[in-house]
Formats: C-alpha cells, structure tokens, sequence
C-alpha cells in the first residue's frame, strides 16, 4: 500500500502547518515569483465582485483566456471550444469519464488512473523509452485498440514535452479513427516557447488540450484551469455533467488580471529558465545522485545512487524541507525524487542540505 503522505505534492499541513512548522515545498511546482502585481493593485476590485453572482456563461473570462491564447500562442480560440472548469483536475475527471478504453502513458501524473478507474475504465499502461522520453511507435500501436490515450506535455514527473513532428502520426491516426487525445498542459508556461500543441486543435477534433491557470501564476487555491478542443459536441457533452457557477469570482478576476501582466510573464519565464540551469549543474556535482533527468519544465526528477527516497524525505523534513517522493508514480520506485524550482535562495538552501548527507 502507497503512503498516502506522497500521493500528492504541496502537502505542507500533515508534516508543517499541523504540527506548528515552516517547511520549505520543494515538492509542489508552483511558480516561485508569487502573484502577479497587477493582480495585487486589484484586490478591491476582488471584493467588489464577490458580492454578485458571477455571469454563469462566463464570457468576459473565456474572452481573457482567448486573448491569452491569441497573444501568446497565436492561436484563435472561440468560447464554444473552450469549458472551464474548477482547476484542471474538473476537466481531467469529465474527459477521462468519456473513454472507456484508456492508454495512460507512464510514469504521469496519478490522478489520471485514479479518474479512469472512478469510471469503470480499461486501462493500458504504455511506458517511456529507458530516459524517460515518450516512445512514440509504441504509443501509435497502442492507440489501434483503444479509444484513447491521455499525456502530459509537459509530462509529471518527468518533465519531457511532445515532439511535433514525431506526434504528428499519432494525431492523424486518431482523427482518422476516431480516437481521443487527451493533452494535460498544467505545466506548459514554464516550458520553452512553442511547446504547446494549442495550435493543432483547429486542424485536429480528436484532440482536447487541458490547462491550469494556478501552476504559473501561482494560486493553486484559486481552483482554475480548462480544456479547449474544436470538438465542441464534446465539450457539450461534457457541460452536462458540471455544476452552474464551478468558477468563483475571485478566481475569475485573477485570471483576467494576471493573463495581462506581460511583464510577470516574461519575468517569470527567464527566472525559471535561469534557476533550472543553476539546479541542475548543482545536481550534477552531488554524489547523492545516480542520475539527473533533463527537464523542460519548472521540477527536476532524479534517481538516488545509495538511498532510499523515503529515507531522504525524513531527513529534509526534520531540517524544515519538504520534497516529493516519487515511488507511487507507476514504474518508479522508492529510488526517485522530484524536486520543484524555487528562489536561488532556497535553492541554494535545498542544495547546501544534500551536499552535507
């Protein structure tokens, strides 16, 4: 049986709140930087919107989110392909309830078997190359008897973003076929520039793109995040099964305010860009490692060389530092770890703790 204590990242209330302690979260992968200062400047305007109902169609939002896409992107996005839901996980659950037979690419994110097998899914495992890049053949085989497959782009906990050009036969083979691919980019903003697959959807129905708004602009309480596909009598569909007003006001006006803030954007992209090149040239120094996995993404995963990761999680937590244990990710062990991107301050402070075990 799995240690519940591992099964997500960010749970700083078992171990610290609880128990009256600060601990450092190295094992949530939320942006670094905080909130956006536009945000901030708009706190009354914040409080002057709880006191109505939102509007329950959403259309100032989905137009924020669609001048996002188009900014940054340069893709068009209408409302009618795009539904919004309570976090990502809202619309990672309504879309895996739609596929019976489900690829699940591994290791990923545990949620997305957790939700298949709430439905009474058949679920194939289809695995990573040996370092940890997706094995395209093996996913476009696997699909011929499935419905569907989801995957992470950039993928948890591994960090490794999709191939276009190597994805391409895969997304022709599930239009053809009718299949669904499902995309979960929580994490894409922190990727390079161009990762995104948002720019396949118009020429793909087969495809459904899943993201959280909360990751980057760190506010994983706002609950926020949406699926955008051209299939719009999927996303129809899918409506069905939501609660009227899922999306609170405080967390709709974030959003409007923090996809504006160009220059907390870009910020926030070059400090992550900068502090993941300085994690893992530190890494690469420490003998405590086996290996280090590149990365595209805001959180490195590694390999232990000696110990045990759950050895070193208590070791960090009784010096005030949480991480994220890896061995209830599917084809990973107690050997792996997952570390997020924080300030250089606290990176160095993470780095200082492993170069003295």
């Amino acid at each position: 049986m799995k240690d519940e204590r591992w099964k997500h990242g960010g749970d700083i209330y078992t171990n610290g709140v609880f128990k009256g302690k600060d601990l450092v979260d190295f094992s949530s992968n939320i942006n670094p930087l905080g909130v956006s200062d536009l945000l901030k400047d708009s706190i009354e305007e914040l409080f002057n919107e709880v006191v109505r109902y939102p509007d329950y169609q959403y259309r100032e939002l989905k137009a924020s989110i669609s001048e996002y896409l188009l900014r940054y992107e340069n893709v068009n996005v209408s409302s009618e392909e795009m539904i919004l839901g309570n976090g990502a996980s809202e619309i990672l659950d309504l879309s895996l309830s739609k596929i019976r037979k489900l690829g699940i690419v591994v290791p990923s994110f545990v949620e997305y078997e957790d939700f298949a097998l709430k439905y009474n899914a058949e679920i194939e495992y289809i695995n990573l190359t040996g370092d940890f890049q997706y094995d395209y053949s093996e996913i476009l085989s696997s699909l011929n008897k499935l419905d569907g497959i989801i995957l992470g782009n950039p993928n948890n906990p591994t960090g490794n973003i999709i191939d276009k050009e190597k994805f391409k036969d895969i997304l022709d083979f599930a239009e053809k076929e009718n299949k669904k691919i499902i995309v979960d980019e929580a994490f894409v903003e922190f990727s390079r520039e161009g990762s995104s697959l948002v720019d396949k959807i118009a020429s793909y129905k087969c495809l459904v793109i899943i993201r959280a708004f909360t990751k980057f602009f760190g506010m994983p309480g706002a609950r926020l995040g949406y699926g955008i596909t051209s299939d719009k009598q999927f996303i129809e569909e899918l409506k069905k099964y939501q609660l009227p007003w899922n999306i609170n006001s405080f967390a709709e006006i974030a959003l409007e305010k923090s996809y504006k803030d160009e220059n907390y954007i870009s910020k926030s992209r070059e400090w992550i860009a900068n502090e993941i090149g300085y994690m893992k040239n530190e890494f690469a120094k420490l003998s405590i490692f086996k290996k280090v996995y590149d990365t595209n993404c805001n959180f490195i995963l590694c390999k232990l060389d000696t110990m045990k990761t759950s050895e070193l999680y208590e070791i960090l937590l009784n010096k005030g530092i949480l991480i994220r244990n890896c061995s209830n990710f599917k084809k990973l062990d107690d050997t792996y770890v997952r570390f997020a991107i924080k300030s250089r301050n606290l990176n160095k402070l993470l780095i200082d703790n492993l170069k003295n075990l």
